[in-house]
């Protein structure tokens, strides 16, 4: 008799590449995971894994039993949820991966309402960037993803099913009596002699930062770099620096203002969900509540300024 417990291991140690790694995301010492997958190797009498050094590889027959593995762990979680949801009330727990700036924008909204309209179905929220929401969803860490997708050329696979959400811009964030506030839109090559606020190196946004500025014929001069953006939006707010945002991540509360780029750059946010979990009621839900939410005012269509629109007086 297969174990699913084992199954996910198994499946974990494809996404994730090693015992460590599978043992510090299920909170286990390593050494139990190598045991559990020596027990699992004698339950199936395959040879699962190749070991070369320190190091372990699947073998054919441990990249078949995973693969399969995932679908069997998947259609046990749909069949306890169809069971407990009998009465069609989605029951349980949802785990929702979901990248910073969208936490208290999108997330818990969501969570507040489902708090309400389901008492008996459990979000718990998983900070998640955009890089990790696809092996997360495939590992079984996330049930659910917000993350945005680059629609140009990037493929998740026929195993992910992409549910659109909104438009965020990106935007330039400055202090509200900053003279480039004056404007309705910003090009970028106006804030070449600028000081700026980023993300840490090869994050998403110190990324794109980094491009544009570029792009734009500068190099932008970096006086600091957190990866937690209400220290970013502290730091312009002390009028000691700018920096390029998600208009997600500027809450209406912060003495900043907020000016679009030109041309604009925008990304698209979006909802992902493993194949084969869609029809499970708890999960339905959440897409709902995510999808549904009156109270999120951060996404917008290209042309709205998010964030608070601050103007300064004039001379």
């Amino acid at each position: 008799m297969l174990n699913s417990g084992r199954l996910r291991l198994l499946s974990l140690l494809e996404n994730l590449g090693t015992v460590r790694a599978v043992a510090e995301t299920l909170h286990l010492s390593a050494s139990t995971v190598s045991q559990q997958l020596a027990v699992l190797e004698t339950e199936t009498r395959c040879r699962l894994l190749e070991r070369t050094g320190r190091k372990v590889r699947l073998t054919p027959a441990g990249l078949l039993l995973a693969r399969r593995g995932r679908e069997i762990l998947d259609q046990m979680a749909e069949a306890e949820a169809e069971l407990h949801a009998l009465n069609d009330e989605p029951i349980g727990t949802v785990r929702l991966g979901v990248f910073q700036s969208a936490i208290h924008t999108l997330a818990v909204p969501a969570a507040t309402s489902l708090a309400t309209t389901h008492p008996r179905l459990h979000l718990e929220l998983i900070e998640s960037e955009p890089h990790e929401s696809g092996p997360a969803l495939r590992s079984g860490e996330v049930d659910v993803a917000i993350t945005t997708i680059d629609y140009s050329g990037l493929s998740w696979g026929t195993d992910l099913e992409i549910i659109p959400l909104g438009i965020d811009p990106i935007v330039l964030v400055l202090p509200p009596d900053h003279p480039l506030a004056y404007r309705t839109t910003v090009n970028l090559a106006a804030c070449a002699e600028e000081t700026w606020a980023c993300d840490r190196p090869q994050s998403y946004m110190a990324d794109l930062t980094m491009r544009l500025c570029r792009e734009s014929g500068f190099e932008p001069r970096v006086a600091c770099r957190f990866s937690n953006y209400l220290m970013l939006l502290r730091h312009v707010e002390s009028c000691r620096s700018i920096a390029l945002l998600p208009g997600l991540a500027v809450p209406p509360d912060h003495a900043v203002a907020t000016r679009q780029l030109s041309p604009p750059v925008q990304r698209n946010v979006t909802i992902v969900v493993r194949r084969g979990t869609t029809q499970r009621a708890a999960v339905n839900a959440v897409v709902a509540a995510l999808r549904d939410h009156p109270e999120i005012p951060a996404l917008s269509a290209p042309g709205r300024h998010p964030g608070r629109e601050q103007h300064p007086p004039m001379p």
